[in-house]
């Protein structure tokens, strides 16, 4: 009686009806633009913003230091990169795990990027698309007007890769260093040529590769099949309510009804209209009503087309932001707290509180010792003494002076440098440190021997602060060899 009511309302009903059903309704489609530009905005700013003179995020291989979250950290102290590592892996897997390909329907450069030159250049301001509701069907190129449209899209899509290609490298090199550095291309010629490459990559990816990059490039529609379950979110088509339009199974399945007077004579109850809106609106080109496949990047274009047609008819979508549990088979609610995400966020709490950790042990001061060549000097008087090359770098945001003692060994005495020395925030100083030791130290030996020392290097200024310990070596020589020197 329903259905009938339906069918056999005036078009104005129906507007009506479709009107009221959706009052209160926003696409998928709106909010995932939002969201790129909030993500486009973050991006684009985050290289500017520095915290006590830090930028949030840099990884300089020039300078060869990492900036994070306004603290530096020294090449040497790279051990946190294996933690942001694992988050940023661990992070995908369980975003996958839970939303799907939520990736890359809402935050990856790629998908972005394609909606920026697709649906914003090419259909919104050029005019060059009849519509964004229906990505399958390419402009015709045979008109000359579609053909400047075409070369002008290319131009303001080329002039955008370059920005977004210098904003990548703002991420390796500060901003403030990198247009410096590329209006002396010849001086600079790896990061130049990176530069041009990157944006022309981005050029040909995104006017001539298209979403063939997802479907057949990126390795990552591979990885989600071992990711998903039953209860994942994503795209799911319902074959109880809408019916079974293909038959088979996997990649063997083939088309079955085209149209509804077919598909209703094989199921009466089936709901979907075929109008395929919810194929002429996917940007990797598939139909969802076939199931799960490696193509559908979870960007939710179908969801909103059907909502919208099915709306229409006051009923809801027949393809939803759902589970295959929930869906497909109707086997109960999602369940987004299962055992698999609980164990994903739980290592990635520990993983972030690792790097935390971690981090706050920062040390605010690094020093290298490296022993000279020469073992040691024996003086006329019979003193032992042994020359090092101290590196000390002030990784503080601030100048200090430095000074250093022996930690556990009175016996050994520092004969040079007699005074604190000063380092600016961010330098480096070499130092000659000479020490020296009675030849007590040598009684009984019979050959060169050393002996650990632990040397406690800290800044006169902020001695509790900026502080480290080093071990190294004293050498010994032979009594032998003194009692010679003696004579």
């Amino acid at each position: 009686m329903e259905a009938a009511a339906t069918q056999n309302s005036t078009p104005k009903a129906k507007k009506n009806m479709a009107k009221e059903y959706l009052k209160g309704w926003v696409p998928y489609r709106i909010k995932r633009y939002w969201f790129y530009a909030a993500v486009t905005v973050m991006v684009m700013v985050m290289p500017w913003i520095k915290i006590g003179g830090h930028h949030i995020f840099l990884l300089s291989f020039d300078h060869k230091k990492l900036e994070f979250l306004g603290v530096q950290f020294d090449m040497q102290e790279l051990y946190l990169m294996p933690f942001l590592l694992m988050l940023l892996f661990l992070g995908i897997f369980a975003i996958t795990t839970v939303g799907g390909r939520a990736w890359c329907g809402w935050a990856c450069p790629q998908t972005i990027f394609r909606v920026i030159y697709r649906d914003l250049i090419e259909t919104k301001l050029l005019h060059l698309r009849k519509t964004i509701k229906n990505k399958q069907k390419e402009p015709d190129m045979s008109k000359p007007e579609n053909k400047v449209k075409k070369a002008i899209a290319i131009a303001l899509w080329s002039l955008l890769a370059f920005v977004a290609s210098a904003n990548f490298f703002w991420y390796f090199v500060p901003p403030e260093e990198f247009f410096v550095y590329i209006q002396n291309p010849a001086e600079h010629p790896i990061l130049f040529g990176f530069f041009v490459g990157t944006a022309l990559f981005l050029i040909a990816d995104i006017i001539f590769i298209k979403e063939n990059f997802c479907i057949y490039v990126c390795p990552y529609s591979r990885v989600q099949s071992v990711l998903y379950d039953d209860d994942t979110l994503m795209a799911v088509y319902d074959p109880i309510r809408g019916g079974e339009i293909y038959e088979g199974h996997g990649n063997e399945r083939h088309k079955l009804y085209s149209k509804k007077k077919e598909l209703l004579a094989a199921n009466p109850n089936a709901e979907c209209t075929t109008c395929e809106s919810c194929v002429s609106v996917c940007p990797t080109h598939i139909d969802i009503r076939k199931g799960l496949q490696l193509e559908c990047i979870n960007c939710l274009e179908c969801v909103d087309a059907c909502t919208q047609v099915m709306g229409a008819l006051g009923k809801p979508s027949l393809v939803q932001w759902s589970s295959e549990r929930e869906t497909m088979r109707h086997e109960g609610k999602t369940r987004i707290f299962r055992p698999k995400v609980i164990a994903y966020f739980a290592v990635l709490t520990a993983v972030l509180v690792a790097l935390f950790v971690m981090g706050s042990k920062k040390e605010h001061m690094l020093l290298n010792i490296n022993k000279e060549g020469r073992l040691y000097k024996i003086t006329p008087e019979g003193t032992i003494k042994n020359a090092y090359l101290f590196l000390f770098e002030n990784t503080d945001t601030k100048r200090h002076t430095y000074y250093f003692e022996i930690e556990d060994n009175k016996n050994i005495r520092i004969l040079q440098p007699k005074k604190p020395f000063g380092i600016n925030a961010g330098r480096k100083k070499r130092i000659v440190v000479v020490l020296e030791a009675d030849g007590a130290l040598a009684k009984g030996l019979k050959g060169n021997r050393p002996i650990s020392i632990t040397i406690h290097a800290y800044a006169t200024d902020a001695p509790k602060k900026v502080t480290v310990l080093r071990k190294a070596s004293f050498m010994l020589p032979p009594e032998s060899l003194l009692k010679q020197k003696r004579k």
